[in-house]
């Protein structure tokens, strides 16, 4: 988040709080609008993601949408749509995926949203399982996990995710102990919806646990093995936690990083390269008996005035237009100073901070309210102008961890600034995960590394350093054979992925069993699964969305000065360098 200057420094944490200090004074904050909108009750639709436009700027069509709220429903839905040879796309309550898993291909999709099948079905006390439909959000599984004491003991920060989508996505918290920090590795049933047969009457339900051959490509499926209808996760007693956040000079970083992981049960590391910082989350279970009741409410996924957003989002063009790292290097100082004194959200006196699972694992209270009045929104909301990004979401193997911290360090050696930017947005997000049974799941314990920065309005226009981030986004596919996450991430990451993935055969002879006719396939995501060519798309200024690796000037910008050049640290790479004072050879 970009401050304006100094005077905001000091305002911003008051009017981050957003909903509370609306409750008092006005009403409540705004709740997102359903991704899919629809010029008819429920049909002539079209469907996006959270952010409002997916990476190659398009937004996906479709004939109507349906709403399930139990399993028969759901059943029915499928059905129909098999009998009559429709594609046929889940979409979740707030689709929060940023690449375009949710489209159908054609005008005659079918949407069949999660949005109803949201109850909690049983919970077992003794056996520690709790079952939920796929629509029920983070939120509510760790609320009511908690309520009959258990917890679910590694999630994804942000609880705006639905069990169904961050199962199809591999999302998942930070940790190397037990069994890893992904969501889908406590999963011990499934029950999921994929086309039949006449005689199955075109719809066919399936149960599986970890005795059956497709429970492993289930688990990450992308989508295209059906609707995933039910799920019953493996929890544990609810323990507490105490947390400190350490900040240290980036120098040893590369050194630090295997080792932090397995000192610390839910540690992870935020690393702002051109302040040469980096912030340890020292975090690990502690005896209910210590006193203590934190709550973690992280300050960007609190509401935020509109008025706010839009002075934010306008002083970032700016200084994009005008080249202007310097006010982006004071602001992001600003932001990093107020975040880490305020223990980024936690309400605290003091570390360690001790609190109960529940109240830390995870936030998103933008997300609680019930006014449609646009006074606040979450930040990234696209009905405002706030926040536009990108992010650039990969895996890389703990023993090529260290090489390419050092490697963006290099970077960082010749261009100071370039990361200012996206230290605006916190920064990189270091956790870790671990290898997992999923056939599309982590081969290798990891560190995962979530960079999210500034995107402009016009796709032509490239951003401030745009070379910089280009050469980490290749250093890291390319270089060291990172794994993307499967709900982020431009096409470019998605290059030759699953040829990273020792199982994917057998991931893809699980989709022609359930899937044969590829009703819930897409050209996109058969791209993505490597069965079809042009996930790369070569036009004027590709290589400024991550839509392909530039081979020539025009993939950049040179009417702006941005050409196709070598990588500075990785020579391999190709990336849309600003080049201002020399004779240009068109490449």
């Amino acid at each position: 988040m970009a401050f304006i200057s100094s005077k905001e420094i000091v305002f911003r944490p008051i009017l981050r709080s957003g909903c509370l200090f609306l409750l008092i004074f006005i009403v409540s904050c705004t709740p997102p609008e359903d991704p899919v909108k629809c010029s008819s009750k429920n049909t002539n639709c079209t469907i996006t993601n959270a952010y409002g436009i997916f990476p190659d700027r398009s937004v996906c069509g479709a004939a109507e949408v349906a709403y399930p709220s139990t399993e028969e429903e759901l059943i029915s839905v499928v059905a129909t749509a098999t009998r009559e040879k429709r594609k046929m796309k889940v979409v979740t309550r707030y689709s929060h995926s940023i690449p375009k898993l949710v489209c159908p291909d054609g005008q005659d999709g079918l949407l069949i949203s999660t949005k109803y099948l949201d109850h909690i079905l049983e919970i077992d006390v003794e056996a520690m399982t709790m079952t939920v439909e796929s629509g029920v959000t983070l939120k509510q599984l760790i609320s009511e996990a908690a309520k009959a004491g258990l917890a679910l003991p590694y999630a994804p920060y942000w609880w705006g995710l639905t069990i169904g989508g961050l199962l199809g996505t591999g999302a998942h918290g930070s940790t190397l102990w037990g069994k890893g920090s992904s969501v889908h590795d406590y999963v011990v049933e499934l029950r999921i919806v994929s086309p039949g047969k006449p005689e199955d009457g075109y719809a066919k339900t399936r149960s599986l646990n970890d005795g059956d051959e497709a429970f492993n490509a289930a688990k990450v499926s992308l989508g295209v093995l059906g609707v995933i209808s039910q799920v019953t996760l493996k929890l544990q007693p609810l323990f507490k936690r105490s947390i400190t956040y350490l900040t240290k000079d980036d120098s040893d970083l590369g050194d630090e990083v295997a080792s932090f992981g397995n000192s610390h049960e839910f540690a992870d590391i935020t690393w702002y390269p051109s302040q040469r910082k980096a912030v340890y989350r020292l975090d690990d279970r502690v005896s209910t008996n210590t006193s203590g009741n934190g709550l973690y409410d992280f300050t960007p996924f609190r509401s935020t005035l509109s008025v706010e957003l839009d002075a934010v989002r306008t002083t970032e063009e700016f200084q994009e237009s005008s080249s202007e790292a310097e006010g982006k290097c004071i602001g992001a100082k600003a932001i990093i100073f107020a975040l880490t004194t305020t223990a980024y959200g936690i309400f605290f006196t003091g570390y360690p901070v001790i609190g109960y699972h529940n109240r830390l694992q995870s936030s998103g209270s933008c997300l609680d309210s019930s006014n449609n009045a646009l006074i606040t929104a979450c930040a990234w909301d696209p009905r405002v102008k706030g926040e536009f990004f990108h992010q650039t979401t990969f895996s890389i193997g703990l023993s090529k961890a260290k090489s390419f911290i050092q490697d963006v360090q290099k970077l960082i050696e010749l261009e100071p600034k370039a990361l200012c930017g996206v230290e605006l947005y916190n920064g990189i997000l270091m956790r870790y995960v671990k290898a997992s049974s999923a056939y599309l799941g982590k081969q290798e314990d990891a560190v995962d590394f979530d960079i999210t920065y500034y995107r402009s309005k016009d796709p032509t226009t490239p951003r401030l350093y745009e070379d910089v981030l280009e050469e980490i986004e290749q250093l890291a596919v390319f270089k060291y054979a990172a794994l993307p996450h499967w709900g982020k991430n431009r096409n470019l990451a998605f290059n030759g992925a699953t040829n990273k993935y020792r199982n994917a055969k057998k991931f893809l002879k699980v989709k022609q069993v359930y899937d044969p006719l590829g009703l819930f396939s897409s050209e996109w995501t058969n791209q993505v699964l490597g069965l079809n060519n042009g996930l790369s798309i070569d036009k004027e200024g590709c290589a400024l969305e991550g839509l392909c690796v530039c081979s020539k000037d025009t993939h950049c910008a040179p009417s702006k000065d941005y050409y196709c050049r070598p990588g500075k640290v990785y020579e391999d790479a190709r990336v849309c360098t600003r080049l201002t004072s020399e004779k240009h050879i068109e490449l």
